[in-house]
């Protein structure tokens, strides 16, 4: 029997691959979850999370490739689905608030937003963001997402890289994890489908031609984009 999609249950997310010298010995940031989360517990992750109302409203320093716009704007599961701007506004957001890292450019007059995201006058910027991923949590889950992953290249960020002390709580032992050696952490298993996807475009970090999305409605099965 055919199981219809409930779109009410599902939210919009992003989700952002940092990765640190990609064309030499690559690391990407890694963090865990707590072990009583709903969704993913105890499991290493990028930094992510859902879509706030309040991303579509944030002013960009820069803008998003028009090519990962395009493909982001397509299929959309939602009845409500953001933006393209507003997906890549929360993966930075999300960034920012589980790890205290910024991806942003320096601005002369950066509004007060996110705690203290504008110290130094950083204002947040998508240009360096690569949308490379896509996947719907299946059926059955505590929590269902429609989750963007983004690449970006750690040199974007503006500030210490190895600076967490502006980190939430929501993820603990942050660290730059050697991509050849980040599989023998607890991760789930989209995590490490989505690290082979990665893996197989360095040292490249221009936005791929075919995006592959893993659509869970009805039936499981891979579309690119």
């Amino acid at each position: 029997m055919t199981q219809s999609l409930d779109k009410s249950a599902i939210r919009d997310a992003a989700t952002i691959i940092l990765i640190r010298d990609p064309g030499g010995t690559p690391s990407v940031l890694m963090g865990q979850r707590g072990a009583g989360a709903a969704f993913l517990p105890s499991k290493f992750v990028f930094p992510g999370g859902a879509v706030d109302r309040a991303d579509a409203s944030v002013p960009l320093a820069g803008d998003l490739s028009r090519i990962c716009a395009d493909k982001l704007a397509q299929r959309p599961v939602t009845p409500h689905a953001p933006s393209p701007q507003t997906l890549a506004t929360a993966a930075i957001r999300e960034l920012w608030e589980e790890t205290g890292l910024r991806l942003a450019r320096p601005a002369p007059q950066a509004p007060s937003l996110w705690g203290n995201f504008h110290a130094t006058s950083g204002q947040p910027d998508p240009s360096a963001l690569r949308f490379v991923f896509r996947a719907l949590t299946p059926p059955g889950a505590p929590r269902r997402f429609d989750a963007r992953f983004f690449l970006a290249n750690a040199d974007a960020v503006l500030g210490d890289l190895d600076d967490f002390s502006d980190a939430g709580d929501e993820l603990s032992h942050l660290h730059w994890a050697p991509l050849a050696k980040v599989r023998a952490l607890d991760l789930p298993f989209i995590t490490e489908v989505v690290l082979a996807q990665v893996q197989s475009m360095l040292p490249n970090l221009d936005a791929p031609k075919d995006v592959p999305f893993i659509v869970n409605d009805d039936t499981s099965r891979i579309v690119m984009l």
